[in-house]
């Protein structure tokens, strides 16, 4: 039952270490779990030793790797990192990534009109909070918001973990006198019983003075058997598809309830699409990605309307962005849940 300790300030994160984020990280403290049918190993929330320490993306539920029958579903998408780049960038062979970039796996984020909570409000050198992250200073350059920036962590709070076998359960508390913001996140990840399915449930609880109004994604890095991404993936949907903002229509196109790959992605190759035609129940979340190459597939589904759709791919993965919205008054709760099946294509598990 390890507890992850809260560590009271932190300035500026400047010690990231590029190697941890590459799988090698064996000081990183990790948890694994295995139902018999699904081999799942996770990095652990820790603000001194933790793979992930960047300030965009939730701390907890980070998948190093996945294993079902003989395929991996996900693993590092970068060859490597710098703490000097924003986001990601392409030199050469190589993709290197940023500190908030250098993630991997199912993992979310937490965002407000594309902001944090209450950074618009605080002054310089104030605070506000990223969910799943912790209480954040605000610089004093006075720039706007920025994802990709690694905020300085005044406070990561207090995380807790709890493992079993087949499960593994974060708990995250955080109070921000400041901001007003807080709220106690509960993230439960388990492996169901004999079948090659993982299931995310989520309680979000306003425990602070304001409402939290925030939409979450999952970015759903996807490294499925390390295949580069092309026409051997496929990307199903139960409606019709309609471009918000369409991918460049050399690489993919939509044929209506699918998204398809015209290439194999090369070099500095983007697939980036925003999509509409999803109604206002949670039917509409259900999504899956396949790929006939290897035979692997996965279907992700969700219990809460769709708020927002995203695909996202450059060579190394495909990530498909499914939104959800929220609006927590103070004292209440909002829940979510996402189910992970993954099978092989023309076997039972689909």
């Amino acid at each position: 039952m390890p507890s992850i300790p809260k560590v009271l300030t932190l300035v500026g994160l400047i010690c990231w270490p590029p190697v941890r984020c590459l799988g090698q990280a064996t000081d990183a403290p990790q948890a694994k779990l295995d139902n018999g049918v699904l081999k799942v190993q996770f990095y652990l929330p820790d603000a001194e030793k933790g793979f992930y320490r960047g300030t965009r993306f939730d701390w907890s539920g980070v998948i190093g790797s996945l294993e079902y029958k003989g395929h991996r579903y996900h693993g590092a998408w970068f060859t490597k990192t710098n703490p000097k780049i924003r986001d990601f960038v392409f030199e050469g062979a190589d993709i290197i990534a940023g500190p908030c970039s250098a993630i991997m796996g199912p993992v979310e984020e937490f965002s407000t009109d594309d902001k944090a909570l209450g950074f618009d409000e605080a002054k310089p050198g104030g605070t506000f909070i990223k969910i799943g992250v912790g209480v954040l200073r605000k610089p004093k350059d006075g720039a706007n918001y920025d994802r990709f920036r690694l905020y300085e962590l005044v406070d990561p709070e207090t995380w807790k973990v709890r493992t079993t076998q087949d499960s593994i359960e974060f708990t995250h508390d955080l109070m921000d006198a400041s901001s007003g913001y807080g709220y106690r996140y509960l993230k439960t990840i388990k492996l169901v019983s004999g079948k090659a399915e993982m299931v995310m449930d989520h309680k979000l609880k306003n425990t602070g003075k304001r409402d939290i109004v925030s939409t979450v994604y999952n970015h759903n890095f996807l490294v499925l058997d390390g295949q580069p991404t092309g026409p051997d993936f496929v990307v199903k949907a139960p409606f019709p598809l309609k471009a918000k903002r369409a991918p460049n229509p050399a690489l993919a196109e939509i044929r209506g309830k699918q998204i398809a790959y015209l290439k194999e992605l090369r070099e500095k190759e983007v697939v980036f699409g925003e999509f509409e035609g999803f109604g206002p129940t949670a039917a509409d979340y259900r999504f899956t990605i396949e790929n006939t190459k290897t035979g692997a597939g996965l279907t992700i589904t969700g219990d809460r309307p769709l708020s927002k759709l995203v695909l996202w791919s450059i060579r190394s993965v495909l990530s498909l962005e499914p939104f959800i919205a929220m609006t927590i008054q103070p004292g209440q709760e909002f829940t979510w849940k996402y189910t992970y099946s993954y099978y092989q294509l023309g076997g039972t598990g689909k």
